[in-house]
């Protein structure tokens, strides 16, 4: 029952000094606001970023050369990332790549795993032309496993055929963009047209076999004019590019069911031979599902830091508090004073300046909470990610402010308590 008057008393001292009262919750609300809205568009960002890898092929095993450490036991090897000091940063030679002998050989052993190989060869920017019309676009061969994972609308025409593939045709998937700048717009009309193709400094004749969908990624050329992309078969664009068949970078795309991080160090095993006299290069891997976990945690930890940066305002507003119950206790001495000689006991005085304390900081955390969530769901949205609010964060922050409440409110509580009832009757 004393609670609850205590309580009755503090809701009363609040309305009696509305102005006050709302200044002294200010901190508590910009800093639990800005803790929650902070961690709302963290896990939102972490989220979104989850989804997307894992749309990408949460088993996929990507395969690189790195160069080695100066020694194994000055470097660590996690997650196919080397830690480490190099000596010097190595030129790779014509013996260093993974050769097609070796991708065909990994692909026999592991055929039951192995579902496709992404592999892509970039030939550099530049421009269609036709006549008297030209596009901005980049050169890059693919293989077939590219469009696995990448997934292309096809508006007219056709993909890729293993002919196409194996005979190294020069024949090319344009996006809509480059129909629209060439053809008017007329997908029917660029089917099966001869296109000269400007990139890295080379030149060659190729015919528009396919037309796909442009998806604008945010990223625009100088002036404005979007660049797209212009799919050719991978041999292709080797011997468009004068560049040996082997490889550098590898994205094995594997079957149902298969565990990528087993395949992972599988893979890793299967090349050791081939580099073991090596003494510069070696076949590393990385799955998504390990890339994801950095990436989260990395996220995760940004978060965590500013927030407890942003959860300096909750120690400003805590000061706050403690000055305007000094300056309340002051104010009520006589009241104090009055209470004491009517036999009230100290922890009595006590627990009513403490729980006032308390309902100041937990009516300022409830306002924070509702402006955290509403500013971190309108952050979010703005950046495109869906808003995904903390459970745990919420009554943390409310736990916190409660016990901000208790911290700073005991101080002017017990000063409250140990006044002498004599004197306390007789302050003006």
């Amino acid at each position: 029952m004393l609670i609850w008057e205590n309580i009755i008393l503090a809701i009363n001292s609040l309305l009696s000094n509305k102005m006050r009262a709302l200044l002294t919750m200010l901190g508590i609300i910009i800093g639990i606001g800005s803790v929650i809205a902070i961690i709302t568009v963290g896990n939102s960002l972490t989220l979104s970023v989850s989804e997307n890898m894992q749309s990408m092929g949460a088993n996929d095993v990507y395969l690189m050369l790195e160069q080695k450490t100066e020694g194994e036991e000055a470097s660590s090897k996690t997650d196919g990332i080397r830690f480490g000091s190099y000596e010097q940063t190595l030129e790779m030679k014509e013996e260093d790549y993974i050769t097609e002998e070796m991708v065909q050989e990994m692909c026999d052993q592991f055929s039951d795993e192995i579902y496709a190989i992404n592999v892509e060869q970039s030939c550099g920017s530049g421009e269609v032309v036709l006549d008297n019309h030209s596009a901005s676009v980049t050169l890059t061969g693919t293989s077939a496993g590219y469009y696995i994972t990448n997934k292309l609308n096809l508006l007219g025409g056709r993909m890729f055929s293993e002919q196409d593939y194996g005979e190294r045709k020069k024949v090319a998937l344009v996006s809509d963009k480059v129909i629209e700048k060439i053809f008017d717009g007329n997908s029917n009309l660029a089917l099966g047209k001869e296109i000269e193709i400007n990139a890295g400094g080379k030149s060659d004749h190729f015919t528009i076999i396919g037309v796909y969908e442009y998806e604008n990624p945010g990223m625009m050329m100088m002036g404005g004019e979007v660049s797209t992309n212009v799919y050719i078969p991978l041999r292709t664009a080797m011997n468009f590019s004068e560049v040996s068949n082997s490889y550098s970078y590898l994205q094995i795309i594997t079957k149902v069911g298969v565990d990528g991080n087993e395949l992972a160090a599988k893979l890793e095993k299967f090349f050791e031979p081939y580099y073991r006299n090596n003494r510069n290069y070696e076949v590393t891997s990385m799955t998504l599902e390990s890339m994801t976990e950095m990436l989260t945690t990395m996220l995760s930890t940004i978060t965590i830091a500013i927030s407890v940066i942003a959860g300096i305002a909750l120690l400003v507003g805590g000061i706050g508090v403690m000055n305007i119950m000094l300056v309340s206790i002051t104010e009520r001495t006589r009241e104090i004073g009055t209470r004491k000689a009517l036999g009230a006991k100290n922890a009595s005085i006590r627990m009513q300046f403490i729980v006032e304390s308390i309902i100041i900081c937990l009516i300022g955390g409830i306002f924070g909470v509702m402006l955290g969530i509403g500013g971190g769901t309108l952050a979010s949205k703005l950046l495109g990610y869906p808003a995904k609010p903390s459970l745990a964060a919420i009554c943390i922050s409310l736990g916190f402010s409660m016990s901000i409440g208790i911290f700073f409110g005991y101080y002017p509580a017990n000063k409250a308590a140990k006044m002498n009832p004599i004197d306390a009757l007789r302050y003006e």
